[in-house]
């Protein structure tokens, strides 16, 4: 195998498929919608902000999380906050994203369902147009919140349908597994969507939840998902239905102590399709070249990730074969 310089990642085209809108919100972007939103935010500067930034688990850091999204009201802020993110991801490469959104953590603070996805489809057309970024949505549940709670916001989506790709669940897995949400995620796909969950890193019956993702919500992908290595018979499951797992390694590294770079490698040896993805940049600091680089894989490991990242991605099947097309071509012309 080839070894992997960082120009040799920032240069090669890419899919992220684990990325939260809500947490690419950057110091500086929040204290500029801070001013125009006339709000006060408990810090007096971006480094005190970034200092914060000490999270210990996925409670912790969930608690930071909701407080930044305060900043956001109006359609413009929405719209905002996507773009800055496109930029960034322009300028790492990436040509395709399938972006998280939590529609629950803006309706309960009394924001309209169509002010939030209204400003995430404009910087959506925007991004396409002028940064040569496509990207699709994908509408998450909080799933401590309650499944009445979620089958209303699942409602609420269906005049947007054409522009939500899947659903997924997130947000505390603590007393919260995938089967609470069976009979919604049954009317998601019902409705067309297609189906994610996240079953975070070394969280409780981190194995159990895996499996209820694949035997009770027969989920197309697993974000995160790297708890399956602790049961063979999962992963020749995910293998035999080609299931994906949408992984990041910084995020890791701050809820669960490690990159979980082993096993990443692990995973991509047996054949697994893993993918490297940045979570919440803004909070886990580091965009997708930052995660692909942490975990110090091989050129070819890199490219497999990527190319699995292509294959998972929920692209109509012409739309695959360009990207992966072009995937091959950068990874055969690079050079050494």
């Amino acid at each position: 195998m080839c070894g992997m310089s960082a120009e040799f990642i920032e240069r090669m085209p890419k899919a992220e498929l684990h990325l939260h809108i809500e947490g690419t919100l950057e110091p500086e972007l929040k204290f500029a919608l801070a001013a125009r939103n006339g709000l006060e935010l408990p810090y007096g500067s971006v480094e005190e902000i970034r200092a914060a930034y000490g999270f210990a688990d996925l409670p912790s850091f969930l608690a930071v999380y909701y407080e930044g999204m305060s900043v956001l009201h109006e359609e413009p802020d929405f719209y905002d906050l996507a773009m800055a993110y496109f930029r960034k991801a322009a300028s790492q490469r990436v040509v395709y994203a399938e972006v998280f959104f939590d529609p629950q953590a803006h309706t309960r603070r009394g924001i309209a369902f169509e002010t939030v996805i209204d400003g995430l489809r404009r910087a959506q057309a925007d991004a396409e147009a002028s940064l040569a970024v496509r990207s699709r949505l994908i509408m998450c549940f909080l799933r401590d919140l309650s499944v009445e709670s979620a089958m209303e916001t699942l409602e609420a989506s269906l005049p947007y349908g054409d522009s939500i790709v899947g659903v997924g669940l997130d947000s505390d897995e603590k007393g919260n597994p995938p089967v609470k949400f069976g009979e919604v995620f049954a009317r998601a796909r019902h409705e067309g969507y297609r189906l994610t969950m996240h079953c975070d890193v070394d969280q409780e019956d981190s194995v159990g939840h895996i499996r209820q993702c694949l035997d009770d919500i027969r989920v197309e992908r697993i974000d995160h998902g790297v708890n399956v290595l602790e049961d063979p018979a999962l992963v020749r499951a995910i293998n035999e239905r080609g299931l994906g797992l949408t992984i990041c390694p910084i995020s890791n590294s701050y809820v669960a102590g490690s990159l979980k770079a082993p096993e990443l490698k692990r995973l991509l040896g047996e054949g697994v399709r893993a993918t490297v993805n940045s979570d919440d940049p803004a909070y886990f600091p580091g965009y997708v070249n930052e995660n692909l680089l942490a975990v110090g894989l091989t050129r070819d490991e890199a490219v497999q990730a990527q190319r699995n990242a292509f294959e998972i991605a929920w692209l109509d099947p012409d739309e695959r074969e360009r990207y992966l097309d072009s995937l091959d071509e950068y990874a055969a012309s690079a050079g050494p």
